[in-house]
């Protein structure tokens, strides 16, 4: 048996309903204007009124194809070419009737009739049409009563085709019952459904009157403080908020709309902050046609870096990484965006200096994007040595590698833990920092004073200093997921934990655009907005899963880990900044190093780290980086006595 729901009215038989509507429209017409006098009416050549007004509708219908619509599908074009056959079809008995005139004296199509046929005719035409749209309306919502009783936010057109995607769609789970804004058309209605504002007593209707259960948000630029409430009022009402991809994708092809995609709303969606958009247009300039190393490729950043760069068209790509399967994963990736830009995925440990001498000497990269790092905070703190070696002598031998084959550029990226660092973690990014610009100083002078004439300017060193990247391998959001999947509990290190946030994107923005912007020197920091908490981040994922804290997923604090502090910081106390073209990127102005001294100390840092002396090589990190105390930690011992400087 053939479903009602997908069975299509033939074309044959429209056309023969629509020729029936033309043929009662001209007879009724005649008889409403004579009064219902049938003798009058039989004096007309009735024979051949219905041949004329039959060929006419048929010819009109086949030339505008009025026929060829799904009758349960019935929009506004097909009201158009119904309005102009009526139209046209008058046109053509006021035309017949000044020509031909079969009964001297009387009329073929008078005036008054042709015009009342036109009501008619057009009545009847679009009727049937929307009798039939109307009733599969109420049968689908009939068997809608057990859907998803749906809300759309209104942002505009958008909304409104989600709205007839959904409702004309047969097999949609998602019935929808009224629009929410925030514009001033609260009260009104649009296509037959009510429009709530959005504060509390309208909310409050609108799970009353709508019995909503889901917000759909068409996948538009809202504002993350906008989206905040919205999110936030609606958990507190069990509303469950999903987005919905963009209707341009629609129409591109890539959507099918039995199924209209349905996206969870992510933590990244809710940060407090607007995003960065990168405005220097010297970016594309200094890196097409380049040859480029990323170090750390398969990382988060690294990663991320690397498909951020294939929009600048560089020569090559150099990407470096030990882990084997994540870098075999990114090259697949790559390949399979179909770029003409050769990738080299280059297996290497950056600690290695004769494996990165290859690496040099075969591809000569003109800028170095160095995003190899170990970065677990409780990790370092138990395995200083390691910390050492890979951040701090990983840097030093890219960094010494990238001058000595004459790379242009040195970009490092660092962190906010370097600031005041309380972690053997953050002390190591430290280090690697003094090392970076006291170098670049060095080269600089050691260049004014014999290099313009004879030599090429040195390799510039850059740094940039964020916080926290959403979704980073080993990140708080991933690890709450894993833990929302097994049904809880949320670990949280302590209820007042803060971080700053950012979206992994807009730091490879801010990594790129230093590059880009550096002159050489200077650490890049970034208005990262405000911080978040993190035992408010994880009741915040908690509610947009559907469930309760403390009721169906219990937060449980763990205590600070060693090495970690409440707060981060993205200034050192001691320094402050200058600003740049872009409001939110700023330079930090910091202490100056002598690189004699500091490569020395440097050196005796890293021979203390091979040897995997613990306790002396944190001590040698302090004598390093002053203002490095130790906070819930084994070190801390040698911190009795210490001076912060």
């Amino acid at each position: 048996m053939v479903r009602n729901s997908s069975w299509i009215t033939p074309s044959w038989l429209i056309l023969l309903l629509d020729l029936g509507c033309s043929v009662i429209a001209i007879n009724l017409a005649f008889l409403l204007r004579l009064n219902f006098d049938v003798e009058e009416y039989l004096t007309f050549p009735l024979a051949s009124i219905a041949l004329i007004s039959g060929a006419v509708s048929v010819f009109l219908s086949l030339c505008l194809r009025t026929y060829r619509g799904i009758v349960r599908f019935t929009s506004l074009a097909d009201i158009s070419r119904i309005a102009a056959l009526c139209l046209i079809s008058s046109a053509v008995y006021l035309v017949a009737d000044s020509s031909y005139e079969p009964i001297p004296g009387k009329p073929l199509f008078p005036l008054s009739v042709v015009l009342i046929n036109f009501f008619i005719n057009t009545s009847l035409l679009l009727s049937y049409r929307l009798i039939v749209k109307w009733t599969f309306k109420y049968y689908n919502n009939f068997k809608a009563v057990n859907r998803a009783r749906a809300v759309i936010y209104y942002t505009g057109h958008s909304s409104l085709v989600l709205r007839r995607a959904i409702s004309d769609n047969p097999d949609s789970d998602i019935r929808i019952t009224a629009f929410l804004t925030d514009r001033n058309i609260h009260g009104k209605s649009l296509e037959g459904l009510p429009v709530y504002g959005f504060h509390r007593n309208e909310m409050y209707k609108l799970v009353k009157n709508a019995k909503a259960s889901l917000l759909l948000i068409p996948d538009e630029h809202i504002a993350p403080a906008v989206l905040n409430d919205l999110v936030e009022a609606c958990m507190e009402l069990n509303i469950r908020v999903k987005k919905i991809i963009p209707v341009s994708q629609w129409a591109e092809g890539n959507h099918n709309n039995k199924s209209i995609a349905l996206k969870d709303i992510n933590i990244e969606d809710l940060l407090e902050r607007s995003v960065i958009n990168i405005k220097n247009k010297q970016l594309s300039k200094e890196l097409k046609g380049k040859s480029i190393l990323v170090t750390g490729a398969a990382g988060s950043i690294g990663s991320e870096i690397v498909r951020q760069l294939l929009n600048y068209e560089p020569s090559v790509i150099v990407l470096c990484d030990k882990a084997e399967s994540p870098l075999h994963e990114l090259e697949l990736e790559i390949a399979e965006k179909g770029t003409s830009i050769p990738i080299i995925p280059f297996i290497g440990n950056v600690c290695d200096r004769i494996r990165m001498q290859q690496l040099f000497e075969i591809y000569a990269p003109a800028i170095v994007y160095h995003a190899a790092a170990y970065k677990h905070v409780p990790m370092m703190e138990k395995n200083p040595s390691i910390a050492v070696m890979n951040n701090v002598l990983g840097t030093k031998v890219v960094a010494e590698l990238a001058v000595e084959h004459g790379a242009e550029k040195f970009v490092m990226v660092s962190t906010d833990k370097a600031v005041n660092p309380t972690n053997v973690m953050g002390a190591s990014k430290r280090i690697a920092e003094i090392f970076s610009q006291a170098y670049n100083n060095y080269l600089n002078e050691r260049y004014l004073q014999h290099g313009p004439v004879y030599e090429t300017p040195p390799t510039r060193f850059i740094t940039t200093r964020f916080g926290n990247v959403l979704g980073s391998n080993g990140s708080v959001i991933p690890r709450f997921k894993q833990q929302l999947e097994k049904g809880g509990p949320l670990t949280v290190t302590h209820p007042e934990i803060t971080r700053y946030f950012m979206t992994i994107p807009e730091a490879c923005q801010l990594v790129l655009e230093a590059g880009a912007m550096g002159k050489g020197g200077e650490i890049f920091v970034f208005d990262m907005g405000k911080p978040m908490k993190i035992a408010e981040l994880a009741r915040k994922m908690i509610r947009m899963a559907g469930k309760e804290p403390g009721k169906d997923i219990q937060i449980v604090y763990t205590g600070l880990r060693p090495g970690e502090k409440l707060y981060e910081e993205l200034l050192n106390n001691a320094e402050n900044t200058m600003p740049t073209y872009h409001e939110k990127i700023m330079i930090a102005k910091v202490r100056a190093a002598d690189f004699t001294e500091v490569n020395q100390q440097v050196d005796q840092l890293i021979e203390s780290a091979r040897k995997h002396y613990l306790t002396p090589t944190v001590a040698k990190m302090k004598q390093l980086v002053p203002e490095f105390i130790s906070k819930n930690s084994a070190y801390e011992e040698l911190d009795k006595g210490t001076m912060i400087i």
